[in-house]
């Protein structure tokens, strides 16, 4: 009999195990509603340049592809690049919200991209397994550019070798998702008009992806809570807003914001069903933001078809 006197044990144990059973029953429906679709993720900020962020984030895209959901990862290197011109003797310097990149700097920026930052964030992931496959824009086509002349007081700005993205093809992307493996592309384009290569905002790139890949969802992680309603006179995030209303926005936000809600607008406007800016220096934001209720960020979606009929009446 005295078998029997720990009997209490299991049932302490699954008393203890319960929060962590709820607290997947709670995913499963958005599990249930994400399987199977295409999650653009736009990774930069803080995440990647802390290593327990870099972990976290490496988590959150491996089970993000466990739960059946196909994530393609899209990155630029901002800080990385900056140091490492530094070490080249290269002045970094920045018109209208982007990098002048000249020959030389493009060499060290493309050196940096997919030598470097790609490098590590593949190894990161592939720690958990067999499945990232690293790709630039240039490889297979993926992301042709012509050269982009920003417009500074009226005049066109010649900022070197910084791409507009003119066209994308999915193919290689697609059938690395059909083998189930985990894209990660680097912000570089092929040229449309010679052999040379572009810088392209990694932001841009990102959206300009999920759009062509029909993804569900584009996540762009930042070094801020999201969308202010009134920054800097108030901290509150607006939680979700219709690509009509972002709009109304873009002209008041702050320079560094505009490319990446740029990037949220063109998405849904393109069929992506929603764009989201998430915080990059939460730990593990990305499932927080696909998997509960609440979400962490600005989550913009397409005009209902009541605002758009508005719109052309306007």
């Amino acid at each position: 009999m005295s078998g029997n006197s720990s009997s209490g044990n299991p049932t302490a144990r699954k008393h203890t195990a319960l929060p962590k059973a709820q607290t997947l029953i709670e995913a499963l429906p958005w599990l249930t509603r994400h399987r199977g679709k295409t999650v653009v993720i736009k990774f930069g900020g803080n995440a990647m340049v802390d290593e327990e962020l870099k972990a976290a984030f490496a988590q959150d895209v491996v089970f993000l592809h466990h739960a059946g959901l196909k994530p393609v990862v899209v990155h630029g290197g901002g800080p990385q690049i900056s140091a490492a011109l530094d070490r080249h003797g290269i002045v970094s310097e920045f018109k209208a919200g982007l990098r002048v990149t000249t020959e030389d700097a493009m060499d060290v920026v493309r050196m940096v991209l997919a030598g470097q930052v790609q490098r590590e964030l593949v190894g990161l992931l592939n720690q958990h397994g067999p499945l990232a496959v690293g790709l630039t824009g240039e490889d297979a086509h993926t992301i042709t550019a012509t050269k982009h002349q920003p417009r500074i007081e009226g005049e066109l700005v010649d900022i070197g070798r910084v791409g507009e993205i003119t066209e994308i093809d999915t193919g290689a992307i697609e059938a690395l998702l059909a083998d189930g493996r985990i894209p990660v592309v680097s912000s570089i384009a092929r040229s449309q008009d010679d052999h040379h290569v572009y810088n392209v905002n990694a932001d841009t790139a990102a959206a300009a992806l999920a759009a062509a890949l029909d993804a569900e969802t584009l996540m762009v992680l930042t070094d801020v809570e999201g969308l202010y309603e009134d920054w800097p006179n108030s901290d509150e995030v607006i939680s979700r807003l219709t690509a009509k209303e972002l709009e109304k926005l873009l002209p008041e936000l702050a320079s560094g914001m505009v490319p990446k809600m740029e990037g949220c607008l063109h998405a849904v406007r393109n069929g992506v069903e929603t764009a989201r800016v998430i915080d990059g220096r939460v730990q593990h934001s990305i499932l927080l933001e696909i998997f509960t209720d609440e979400g962490i960020g600005t989550m913009v979606v397409p005009d209902s078809p009541a605002d758009e009929t508005e719109g052309e009446a306007a």
